[in-house]
């Protein structure tokens, strides 16, 4: 009767419709993918948290790619689709998000040469609170657009711009190592 039951119970599971499933981290949940404005479907990577003077929880960042990879430099590289959303759990001022970015900029020599995009993102940052939503969403042949809440902010041409902000996230020298870690789906999130 038990072998009855839980096959009955295993051909039911297997014949139930699929669900979108989600990754949680943190208590913060991303789409297993989404679909960006040019209707690609992007698949979540991996999930990791940013945490600030080792106390503090500031986002947790949800990376989405065309295919999954591990590798931050094979991601960064990848002239294709590509985003990072980062849902805050704490209000963060403008004046801290430019400065952070500002110190991982300066870590990536190729980043001197892109000081007038650097400027465009500077100019669009704004006051974050707990619970707002900000995207990095490149695509080829636009650009990087900025967007927070689903509302684009600005879009950003060329590789290179793309390829300095991912690598502050994705990178060898990343603003924070664990949440790289998490993204690329090389560690858990807590």
């Amino acid at each position: 009767m038990t072998r009855f039951l839980f096959a009955a119970a295993l051909a039911a599971g297997l014949a139930a419709p699929a669900t979108a499933l989600a990754g949680t981290c943190a208590g913060v949940t991303h789409a297993d993918s989404i679909t960006n404005a040019e209707g690609k479907t992007l698949v979540l990577n991996g999930m990791g948290q940013r945490i600030a003077y080792g106390v503090f929880k500031v986002y947790v960042g949800g990376l989405y790619v065309t295919s999954k990879s591990s590798s931050g430099s094979t991601i960064i590289n990848a002239d294709a689709p590509k985003r990072i959303v980062m849902q805050f759990v704490r209000d963060v001022p403008k004046d801290k998000m430019q400065e952070t970015f500002a110190e991982n900029f300066a870590k990536n020599p190729a980043s001197a040469n892109l000081k007038q995009e650097i400027g465009w993102l500077y100019s669009v940052l704004s006051d974050v609170k707990t619970g707002d939503k900000v995207a990095l969403d490149y695509r080829p042949g636009v650009g990087t657009t900025v967007s927070m809440n689903g509302k684009d902010k600005t879009t950003i041409p060329g590789t290179d711009f793309m390829k300095a902000v991912f690598a502050i996230y994705l990178g060898s020298n990343p603003a924070y190592t664990p949440l790289r870690d998490g993204m690329l789906g090389n560690a858990s999130c807590d």
